[in-house]
């Protein structure tokens, strides 16, 4: 006999007679102490928190990055340590533990193990770190979640005195959950800072036969300018490679003039293209009136 499930508790096995202590170091991994898995499989992020909040005698809280990917955050690098509210310092290796005073607001029953709430997983993501990613990863977590600057904000007037308020502030104002990568945050930012309007996000346009529809990644309906970012994928895959033509070819009846910017692009580059895009938009108004 077998514990069914796992991650579980070596010693629990033990006791109710699933496993055999020899099985332990034979037949399983330890992922934690006292916590294993069988040792032929790959662990994924969901199975190494689950196996941090076993460890912590079931009492711990999963938080940060851990818990945004739990919400369903893409982009979360599933090689970090665990991130686990739990008062012990003598953590083991791959796992983040820290002290802190959770509300009984801010932590939920998450597939059975106690995770923080969206909200104040946000709180916790927006004050740490370098600004630019911080907003990522909100935007990560927003695009999953539906994610409300006001609500995070709420959360952070109820925590006043805490570290990170003024950079919360300032992701929060940046913060757009439309973005559907960490490029495409990085671009918008990079508008943003050349002086340009906030652009609007995830923009919906209907190709004149109202046959198709797409969304811009971001952009200025009002002039009609778009920005996109094109992973590798776009000229990788022949069927996406069509269907690019085609929309391009769609964007273009309807009047969008569109930015594409890939990896390779400098930053001085793109703002160029942009400057000339609204220069050449401008400049038709004027000619019109």
């Amino acid at each position: 006999m077998t514990p069914r499930n796992w991650p579980f508790v070596g010693s629990e096995a033990i006791a109710e007679g699933l496993v055999r202590k020899h099985e332990l170091r034979s037949i399983y991994q330890a992922i934690y102490p006292d916590v294993y898995a069988p040792a032929e499989v790959s662990l994924t992020l969901e199975h190494r928190a689950k196996a941090a909040w076993l460890w912590s005698h079931r009492e711990g809280v999963i938080a940060g990055l851990t818990a945004s990917a739990l919400h369903g955050a893409r982009w979360v690098d599933p090689t970090l340590p665990v991130e686990l509210v739990w008062s012990n310092a003598r953590q083991p290796p791959g796992l983040l533990t820290s002290d802190v005073r959770l509300r009984p607001e801010e932590y939920t029953n998450l597939d059975g193990l106690r995770v923080t709430t969206v909200v104040r997983t946000a709180y916790d993501l927006a004050r740490r770190g370098r600004l630019d990613d911080a907003v990522a990863r909100l935007d990560a977590l927003g695009n999953a979640t539906g994610l409300r600057a006001d609500d995070v904000m709420a959360c952070a007037r109820r925590h006043r005195g805490a570290r990170g308020l003024r950079q919360l502030e300032t992701v929060l104002d940046l913060y757009d959950p439309g973005a559907a990568s960490p490029k495409e945050t990085w671009l918008r930012l990079l508008v943003v800072r050349a002086g340009h309007p906030k652009p609007q996000t995830q923009i919906p346009v209907q190709s004149l036969d109202s046959r198709r529809k797409y969304y811009l990644d971001m952009g200025w309906p009002e002039v009609t300018i778009a920005v996109e970012y094109d992973g590798e994928h776009h000229r990788t895959d022949d069927a996406q490679y069509a269907r690019d033509i085609r929309r391009s070819e769609d964007l273009r009846e309807l009047g969008w003039l569109v930015i594409r910017v890939i990896k390779a692009d400098r930053p001085s580059d793109i703002r160029a293209r942009i400057e000339r895009a609204w220069a050449s938009r401008l400049r038709g108004n004027r000619e019109i009136s």
